[in-house]
């Protein structure tokens, strides 16, 4: 999980955060109910055309920050059913850089990191940062070896591939505490919003 946190500029109901057209913020938990943002929804549309790798970050036996990993199982489980044209996805854990020949090559479109995010909203908040929203906010501080915004930087140095964040705010990273119910519910919601996303991408 990125230690550096996102200034919480919440209202009560989903915001986006002034300047920052690709972040997005639900605190009053309405993903729970699968109602995201509809613009949050177009994003990802676009986002998902193209040669996509959705990258799963986080430590699974620290509670929450897990929520990467499993929700990029639960994505791979989905894509199984598109075959070769599903986006491609990959369980990176705690090591990212171990991928960074395979993400830097430039045979994607785009790369979307699947991690736990601080970000001062209430848990299981949802977060979609862009590549320069990841440097300005997460430059060297991470729990991976390598920053997630050097990392992003490195990814789009090719000239061709995009990177973003989809993050959720976590509630709980007490080593082994499993899920919160809070963020296992973002991951639901996620997972139900991303598999027919790509499946209409790809359509």
């Amino acid at each position: 999980m990125r230690r550096g946190q996102v200034r919480p500029l919440l209202h009560r109901r989903g915001l986006r955060v002034h300047g920052r057209p690709r972040v997005h913020l639900r605190a009053d938990q309405e993903t729970r109910r699968g109602h995201l943002m509809p613009d949050l929804r177009e994003q990802l549309r676009s986002i998902l055309r193209g040669r996509v790798c959705l990258v799963g970050l986080g430590n699974v036996e620290q509670g929450d920050d897990g929520l990467g990993v499993r929700l990029a199982e639960a994505l791979a489980h989905q894509a199984s059913r598109l075959m070769a044209l599903a986006p491609e996805v990959i369980l990176a854990g705690t090591a990212p850089e171990r991928w960074i020949g395979k993400l830097t090559n430039g045979a994607f479109d785009n790369v979307v990191f699947l991690d736990a995010v601080g970000c001062g909203a209430a848990p299981g908040s949802v977060v979609l940062l862009s590549a320069d929203e990841m440097t300005a906010r997460f430059p060297q501080v991470s729990t991976h070896k390598l920053a997630l915004g050097l990392l992003a930087r490195l990814i789009e140095a090719n000239g061709r591939t995009k990177v973003w964040l989809l993050g959720v705010q976590p509630e709980c990273l007490q080593p082994g505490s499993g899920l919160s119910p809070s963020v296992m519910a973002a991951i639901e919601s996620l997972t139900a919003l991303l598999a027919p996303q790509s499946e209409e991408a790809l359509a």
